[in-house]
């Protein structure tokens, strides 16, 4: 049975107690905040970093771009969480890099030229929540046709669309 105070929250005690963990040692100054709960890694790092935390895992030796996807946390603020998942076989281990976004006009850089396989994880992104991705090679809808109003996975989104 899952036992929530055994989670481990904040940057300064996820690093104390996994100093090994090669995530943890690349990504030392890039962090922001950091939890380790079931098994998961997850650190926080400032947008502007996210490039140079996906280079820094990269070279650490995390080989395979899993997925980003994005939650709206409306009304809170920042309303939106970006999730990159990225995994380690040499290493058996696993990442989540977390980026939080205001929701005025959220924009983050692309990670392409780092990760070339989230072109189209950003692209769904950007067209179900409105996330912008600067230097993305050919952001455009992916999933909504061209014309569409709006994006649909936002949670001030009508259940019924624009009318």
């Amino acid at each position: 049975m899952y036992d929530p105070a055994s989670a481990i929250k904040g940057k300064q005690a996820v690093f104390e107690a996994h100093p090994e963990n090669a995530a943890v040692v690349a990504l030392a100054d890039l962090a922001t905040d950091a939890k380790f709960d079931r098994g998961e890694l997850t650190i926080t790092v400032a947008r502007e970093n996210i490039i140079a935390a996906t280079k820094a895992v990269q070279q650490a030796g995390y080989n395979f771009f899993e997925d980003v996807t994005a939650v709206d946390w409306y009304p809170s603020e920042p309303r939106f969480q970006i999730s990159y998942s990225i995994l380690s076989h040499k290493l058996k281990q696993r990442i989540r890099l977390v980026v939080r976004l205001d929701g005025d006009a959220p924009s983050l850089d692309s990670i392409t030229s780092v990760w070339p396989s989230a072109n189209f994880y950003e692209r769904e992104v950007f067209d179900l929540f409105g996330v912008h991705f600067s230097g993305h090679p050919n952001l455009r809808r992916i999933m909504m046709p061209e014309d569409w109003k709006g994006h649909p996975l936002r949670k001030d989104y009508p259940v019924e669309g624009y009318r």
